[in-house]
């Protein structure tokens, strides 16, 4: 598969500017995470209201990378979703009481896809996915699946929120709240932008990327790298840059 990053935008704590990940692409550390969330300004302030953190976080990315009449697909990508909403409805039935079915209705795995297309006003296809340590390239391979039948364009975000204390010990992954969008089309005359994904078989034990891999490609972007591996149980996703 070959794509061409047209744009990308990605939003950490602390991490909100191109200068910024350039920073972090050479040093990088793990974030203080206190709950900081994006502002969504563009947005009025009933609608902002019914944002999580996760989907605030998803519209700040995706926005700016969408034209203000432009039907572009849309990938939604998060291993883990809304863990802070689903762990307080898991606490209610816990505490047995009754559940708000606007907030169940939210916590489902494609609540931030539909709010997008609402949002947005898109028409067009939407997938929310939920893989593994790689969700990033099963994100990317959906985007080459409608490349390949005739989308111009596609804009994938993958997201993931720091979970509750409750899941320290099952969740390992989250460093710290990110957000990334990137709008990927077919490879075209622009140096420097193009990137081939490749899957192999992958057997035996290898290290495991530093970072979660969508993180890992930003770092990649920014500190100029032209070749990463990400391994994953069975597979080995390589990422090479096409010159």
């Amino acid at each position: 598969m070959e794509f061409h990053i047209h744009q990308l935008r990605a939003w950490a704590p602390t991490l909100d500017t191109d200068e910024a990940w350039q920073a972090w692409a050479h040093h990088p550390t793990h974030l203080p995470d206190n709950n900081e969330q994006p502002s969504c300004d563009f947005l009025p302030p009933m609608q902002r209201r019914r944002l999580s953190r996760l989907a605030r976080m998803t519209m700040h990315v995706a926005w700016p990378l969408c034209g203000e009449q432009e039907q572009l697909p849309f990938v939604f990508a998060s291993r883990h979703g809304e863990t802070p909403r689903t762990f307080a409805l898991l606490s209610e039935v816990a505490d047995q009481q009754p559940l708000s079915p606007t907030q169940f209705g939210l916590s489902v795995h494609n609540a931030i896809a539909g709010q997008w297309s609402i949002l947005r006003g898109q028409h067009g296809e939407s997938v929310a996915i939920a893989g593994e340590a790689d969700t990033f390239e099963h994100a990317m391979v959906e985007a080459a699946a409608l490349l390949s039948d005739g989308a111009p364009a596609v804009l994938v975000v993958i997201a993931e929120e720091r979970p509750p204390a409750a899941y320290d010990g099952w969740i390992d992954d989250v460093p710290f709240s990110y957000a990334v969008a990137l709008r990927v089309g077919g490879i075209e005359a622009h140096a420097g932008r193009g990137w081939q994904l490749r899957l192999e078989s992958h057997q035996g034990t290898s290290t495991p990327a530093a970072w979660p891999h969508a993180l890992d490609f930003v770092r990649a972007l920014h500190a100029g790298d032209d070749t990463l591996e990400h391994p994953w149980k069975t597979r080995r996703w390589i990422w090479q840059r096409i010159p």
